[in-house]
């Protein structure tokens, strides 16, 4: 079985600049990147959201670098002595925004986070299949993200998977 694409969208489409920040996440433009790019998406398909109960939606999280900023911030931290904030400790993991973005839009389907080690896509939307496959998800939103070396910028696609057609 391969899931249909129903939706896609992707950050950054020339003029879009940085993503707007998000509440809860700090230092990194990865996370306002996940969700900038999944709310673009699902707003192609839905509108504002949020979907209703019972959509089996699942999150599916690529990312072969993950946060690079947030790890390089707690590594010169712990490496210098100093402490780090508690919010490290949640946003570090990509998870997290994952999660955020499922229960911004209702999302109630499983979430999944990969590092791929060869085409990030495929791998992801191996993954999303699987999940449509097993019934474990009536559809997959699958994010595919890659931050630039530097940790400030990146880029990100968004597709939204399952039966039905393209709107």
């Amino acid at each position: 079985m391969t899931a249909g694409v129903l939706a896609e969208a992707r950050w950054d489409e020339g003029e879009d600049g940085a993503a707007p920040g998000v509440p809860g996440f700090v230092h990194s433009g990865f996370a306002p990147l996940v969700v900038a790019v999944a709310d673009r998406c699902l707003r192609a398909r839905y509108g504002d959201g949020p979907l209703p109960a019972g959509n089996r939606t699942a999150v599916v999280l690529v990312s072969a670098s993950g946060d690079r900023a947030s790890a390089a911030h707690v590594r010169t931290t712990v490496g210098a002595g100093g402490r780090v904030g508690p919010l490290f400790f949640f946003q570090s993991v990509p998870n997290s925004v994952a999660g955020h973005v499922a229960a911004r839009w209702g999302l109630d389907g499983p979430v999944v986070c990969l590092s791929p080690t060869g085409d990030a896509r495929a791998e992801g939307a191996a993954e999303a299949d699987l999940l449509l496959y097993d019934g474990d998800a009536a559809q997959a939103l699958l994010v595919l993200i890659e931050q630039a070396p530097d940790g400030t910028s990146g880029e990100a696609t968004a597709v939204l998977l399952g039966e039905g057609t393209r709107q």
